[in-house]
């Protein structure tokens, strides 16, 4: 892969908080904002990957730190959930109460647009992301050029579950020193990326896991973003109403949002395309680059005026 430039990250005001965010590709270009998913840094959006999507659609694609995580605000202050009580609430059909929802990381994004002068932007959002750019799509369709929901889900009841190894990751505490560190998420990743073999990923597990380390962990955060996912239910129901372009793409081997979980969010979203791509689990692997940047960046192209 080529060099790509170092990045300028920014600090800005948005929705009451402040969001740390770097962009690529031309300043003029059309604006594709990628959101990222659960505990995820924006640099889990690959700075080669970026910069293939930028030229590509001719973009510029800005990358952020959701509330909660890397260098945006730490909402410290509103204390750490009891996540198991809120996930038997929620099976119960109870109300749950949290510090926020993901309605709310949507207006963060939303808040984002603004402060940068954006009035419409085309949205790409993975895992966790991708539910919040569905809440984009419900509450501030108007701001969207388009939509790319990648290995999410409605969150609809019914949809098949992680697999136990996926979730005994994704429940797995972080340790705090960087070689537990390092390890650990080389762990998380093996898993993540389903039964198939990414050597090429593999190999830069450990400069990948420095970077994220150095940037800062937020443990708490991380739950409450889990919170927010649990608080925000179903969204099919709405989702019916959407009619914003959208193009849903989702792994055959994803362990963690099965691939039946992409198929309802195509059948929610009216007009909506299904990229299913073999070999694919809950992460986007160097050698699928390329089939994933041409099908978005040819998505934003069918809809740059819309």
């Amino acid at each position: 892969m080529s060099a790509v430039p170092p990045r300028v990250e920014r600090r800005t005001r948005a929705n009451g908080i402040e969001l740390a965010w770097d962009s690529f590709g031309d300043p003029a270009g059309s604006p594709l904002l990628l959101v990222m998913g659960l505990g995820a840094q924006m640099v889990a959006w690959d700075d080669a990957f970026c910069a293939r999507l930028a030229e590509a659609g001719g973009h510029r694609v800005i990358r952020f730190d959701n509330r909660d995580i890397g260098h945006s605000t730490h909402l410290t202050l509103l204390g750490v959930p009891d996540i198991q009580a809120l996930m038997a609430q929620a099976m119960a059909g109870l109300p749950l109460r949290t510090p926020y929802d993901l309605r709310d990381m949507a207006a963060d994004c939303v808040g984002l647009l603004d402060a940068l002068g954006i009035e419409r932007a085309h949205v790409v959002g993975a895992s966790m992301g991708g539910a919040i750019g569905q809440e984009m799509c419900i509450h501030h369709a108007r701001r969207m050029l388009s939509f790319t929901s990648i290995m999410s889900s409605t969150g609809a009841p019914g949809l098949p579950p992680p697999t136990p190894e996926a979730m005994a990751v994704l429940f797995s505490p972080a340790p705090t020193t960087f070689a537990a560190y390092q390890a650990h998420h080389a762990k998380v990743w093996r898993v993540l990326r389903g039964p198939g073999s990414f050597p090429l990923d593999e190999a830069r597990d450990a400069e990948k896991a420095q970077l994220v380390f150095l940037r800062g962990l937020n443990p708490a955060g991380v739950a409450r973003q889990l919170a927010a996912i649990l608080a925000s239910g179903n969204r099919k129901p709405a989702l019916r109403e959407v009619r914003v372009p959208t193009l849903v793409i989702h792994g055959d081997d994803d362990p963690l949002v099965p691939v039946a979980c992409g198929v309802d969010v195509t059948d929610a979203i009216t007009g909506s395309q299904l990229l299913r791509i073999p070999g694919m689990g809950h992460a986007l692997p160097i050698p699928m680059w390329p089939q994933i940047v041409e099908a978005i960046a040819a998505h934003t192209a069918r809809h740059a005026g819309t």
